[in-house]
């Protein structure tokens, strides 16, 4: 910058001597004095408005609320309605027909000449109709009396005994069937006859089978079959073959009787410890 200049130019100026103006900086500085009044101004301007508006707010007359006073609810009494009693159901009593009786006579002593008819009424008088006080028409009685052969005897019939068909097969029977010579001679029969099954020793099943057949009035053993047990290994089958091989058993009992019955009979395979 010249030196005749200097003493005129502003400081911003000499400042900024050489340097981008278009920068922003320059801009800023320069009119920062003229941003400072504007804002200072509004400032002002809008302190003055709230002062105003606060003093004009005081001045303004209060608002009137008007209270209104609610009377007391009054509650009308009705008056009640009359009670109505219904009259009581009228109940019709069943009108019994009229029964004809013929008034008792006393029996009294006198002589054959002063017998009188209504002394003596005839028996088809008196055999439908009632003894009562009076005699009177009506309805001959209705009651039937008792067969002539049973009547005044007592006799009470016996209840007829139900016969029970003995020629099913039961299933519950007062003595079961079993085995001839009883437990005893069933474990002889199974260790002579028993065989374990080598297939169910090599891979160690055990367990207990229950058989199912049927045993007829003369010890006969047929349907022989195992209803429960292992499934593998050939424990059932050898249980069936025991059974189907055992021979005749003696036969169930019912009323005294023989009788053809199921029978249910466990036999277990038990492999012995090493």
């Amino acid at each position: 910058m010249e030196a005749n200049k200097i003493l005129q130019a502003d400081l911003l100026d000499i400042l900024f001597e050489g340097r981008n103006k278009e920068y922003g900086a320059y801009e800023l500085r320069k009119t920062y004095n003229k941003r400072l009044v504007v804002a200072l101004t509004s400032m002002m301007a809008l302190l003055g408005v709230l002062s105003v508006g606060y003093v004009v707010a005081n001045k303004a007359p209060a608002s009137i609320v008007t209270e209104f006073e609610m009377p007391d609810p009054r509650l009308v009494k009705i008056p009640d309605a009359p009670v109505v009693t219904p009259p009581p159901p009228t109940v019709l009593k069943p009108q019994l027909p009229r029964v004809a009786t013929i008034q008792f006579t006393p029996p009294r002593i006198v002589r054959d000449e002063d017998v009188t008819k209504a002394d003596m009424p005839e028996i088809t008088e008196i055999e439908d109709v009632r003894i009562d006080k009076i005699t009177q028409d009506g309805v001959k009685d209705d009651v039937v009396a008792p067969p002539v052969e049973d009547r005044d005897r007592g006799i009470l019939e016996a209840p007829k005994k139900v016969e029970e068909d003995l020629e099913k097969t039961f299933i519950i029977v007062e003595i079961e069937s079993k085995y001839p010579g009883g437990s005893s001679a069933w474990m002889r029969y199974l260790n002579k006859t028993f065989r374990y099954p080598a297939s169910a020793q090599e891979i160690g099943i055990q367990g207990t089978v229950v058989v199912q057949f049927i045993v007829d009035k003369e010890g006969n053993v047929s349907n022989v079959e195992a209803i429960d047990g292992p499934p593998t290994g050939g424990l059932r089958e050898e249980a069936v073959r025991v059974i189907q091989k055992s021979g005749k058993w003696e036969p169930a009992v019912q009323n005294g009787r023989k009788v053809k019955s199921y029978k249910k009979q466990p036999i277990t395979f038990r492999l012995e410890a090493e």
